[in-house]
């Protein structure tokens, strides 16, 4: 509903005043702008996987020739090629964008080649634009494969003045290999990157049958391949992702128990769950140690160096390493979900797919591409057969063409006249005037025959190629071969079975022990066996140290699985499992009781 005032300004000023509510207003603008956020900024496509930002830079990067085997040339160049022509944002939002193309941390396949500081898995910011330097990546050039042969739409830029791509041609499945991430307007997207040869696998198989069992597919793709490798636990959730487009990826940490003494052992960190920074997982660690939930921790270092991830837990002599570690899983983001929505554009529109559909789309693209690009290749075949049979008419009829030539007044009538002579078009009769005098040599003819039977055959096997659906499925399984063969590597990510809650206790051996509590509230655990009956005459073992105004209150059996209830004078109850009290030699003092309760200074143990 609106309503039009009339004209505002001297003289109107050619502008119009209209009354609307301002719910409808609001309402159609908000509509705009989420769509704007959701195709133009957030969410890939599905085809080739990349945001409009990384499209362009990939673009311009090719457009600038920076290509794997050229020289680096700076960032800021190459931003400023994106912003002026294809992208009218901010120079951080481009920046920031190639920035984690080149992250071998963030990307499984990177597709920027990068020199200089790019960040690293602790978190740490990349240098400025100015300073760093960039190139393509050969997986890159992939994904820009044919784009000058037509194969891809081309859609104005922002201001009309050059044309930019829709989508790259992506000889590579990108979105699956690399993965994705996005919050658009009420949707987002969390894409995990795969294994290049598994999807590939996959695709191949899909096109030879795309009938295949849901679980044989899944057979050929097991789950993600994180760049930082580590340990996904169990197959359920990436059951519901490929099935459904959701699911709930639980990731783990790889770890190793190193043994460093008789009877001393740490245990080395060498891979982390993908998105979690070094860093915080360490300062997490730490704080845990301070705030006395971890207390089996003596020491926490970070030896990581060019060759790889390495962060030294060391653990105290009385320490259960296993304890230790399934404590860290459970408190610290050495065990991470990764909740997978796959969702990607579809012809312009955000929808949430299974696995298989993800692929089928990919191969309907490469299909276009191919049929594109084989219509390219004819149309120019066809161009150059056509002047080539020219040039062998004039080839085989040479005096006459001189002498219509030398007969002429000027090119324009002599070229009229070759095409009514000889029955040639304009092109024809122009390429026979431009033709240079040494193409009359023997060898020169010859090369001419030659050169037009090889167009010819061209020209057969591309229309072969256009009339055969089977030939063309053919081809795109030879070229995902090929990127697969160049480019695939093993598997970084393990799958492992399920791990169901964990309770610390099922590593506790049940057996009896012998507690000791002293009047100033020492307490300490000890095996049974250590005690042993004495017989007439000898002399006992000293069960504890204690200061000579300290002596044994209290002193029990008890099962290693059985609860330690403490009471204050304060009438507080406070319990806690017998193994959790410490083991303490034979002659020792043990621990102070009110450090393993954390009591306040006023209470005291009744």
């Amino acid at each position: 509903m609106s309503e039009e005032l009339g004209l505002v300004g001297e003289n109107g000023g050619g502008k119009k005043v209209i009354a609307r509510l301002i719910e409808d207003e609001m309402r159609e603008s908000f509509i705009d702008y989420s769509m704007s956020v959701i195709v133009q900024r957030a969410l890939p496509d599905v085809r080739d996987g990349l945001k409009p930002v990384h499209r362009r830079i990939l673009y311009a990067m090719g457009e600038l020739g920076l290509g794997p085997g050229r020289p680096f040339k700076k960032s800021v160049h190459v931003v400023g090629e994106v912003l002026g022509k294809y992208h009218p944002h901010g120079d951080s939002s481009v920046y920031d964008a190639m920035v984690r193309m080149v992250q071998d941390f963030s990307l499984r396949y990177p597709l920027v080649d990068g020199q200089g500081n790019f960040g690293s898995v602790d978190g740490d910011s990349a240098a400025a634009y100015r300073y760093t330097e960039a190139r393509l990546t050969h997986m890159a050039v992939e994904l820009l494969a044919d784009i000058d042969k037509e194969t891809v739409e081309f859609i104005p830029n922002f201001d009309g003045s050059v044309n930019e791509p829709s989508v790259l041609p992506a000889r590579a499945p990108n979105l699956l290999i690399n993965g994705s991430s996005g919050i658009a307007v009420g949707m987002a997207t969390n894409i995990p990157p795969h294994n290049l040869t598994e999807v590939v696998d996959a695709v191949i198989a899909l096109i030879d049958d795309p009938d295949m069992p849901q679980e044989q597919l899944e057979a050929i793709v097991p789950g993600p391949d994180f760049p930082t490798g580590g340990f996904v636990l169990g197959q359920e959730g990436i059951r519901d992702a490929y099935r459904t487009g959701r699911g709930r990826i639980v990731m783990r940490a790889r770890a190793e128990i190193e043994t460093i003494g008789d009877d001393q052992e740490r245990i080395v960190v060498t891979e982390i769950p993908f998105m979690v920074n070094k860093s915080r997982l360490i300062e997490q660690i730490a704080q845990l140690v301070r705030d006395k939930k971890l207390p089996d921790i003596r020491d926490l270092r970070d030896e990581s160096d060019r060759e790889g991830m390495r962060v030294v837990i060391e653990l105290k002599r009385a320490a259960v390493p296993h304890i230790v570690l399934n404590r860290l899983y459970k408190h610290t983001q050495m065990q991470s979900t990764f909740g997978t929505i796959l969702l990607a554009l579809v012809n312009g529109q955000p929808k949430v797919m299974q696995l298989r559909e993800m692929l089928m789309h990919f191969v309907d693209h490469r299909h276009e591409v191919i049929v594109r690009r084989s219509e390219f290749d004819l149309h120019r075949a066809l161009s150059r057969e056509h002047l080539l049979e020219g040039l062998k008419v004039a080839v085989d009829n040479i005096d006459e063409v001189i002498k219509v030539i030398r007969g002429s007044k000027d090119s324009k009538i002599a070229s009229t006249q070759l095409c009514e002579l000889f029955d040639l078009s304009e092109l024809q009769a122009r390429a026979i005037l431009d033709m240079r005098l040494a193409r009359l040599t023997g060898l020169e003819v010859e090369k001419l025959e030659v050169e037009l039977a090889d167009v010819r055959t061209v020209v057969e096997d591309l229309r072969g190629i256009l009339g055969s659906e089977d030939r063309r499925m053919g081809i795109l399984k030879e070229e995902l071969l090929a990127v697969s063969e160049k480019h695939g590597n093993d598997r970084r990510t393990e799958i492992t079975a399920a791990v169901g809650s964990f309770d610390v206790e099922d590593l506790i051996v049940e057996e009896d022990m012998v507690i000791t509590v002293s009047r100033q509230g020492y307490v300490k655990r000890l095996s049974l066996d250590t005690y042993r009956a004495q017989r007439r005459g000898g002399r006992g073992l000293r069960g504890m140290g204690t200061k000579d105004e300290d002596w044994v209150e209290h002193l029990f059996v008890a099962s290693t699985h059985d609860y330690l209830m403490i009471f204050t004078r304060g009438g507080q109850c406070y319990w806690i499992k017998v193994w959790e009290i410490p083991v303490g030699g034979r002659t020792a003092r043990g621990r102070p009781i009110i450090n393993l309760l954390n009591l306040s200074d006023e209470e005291e143990i009744a």
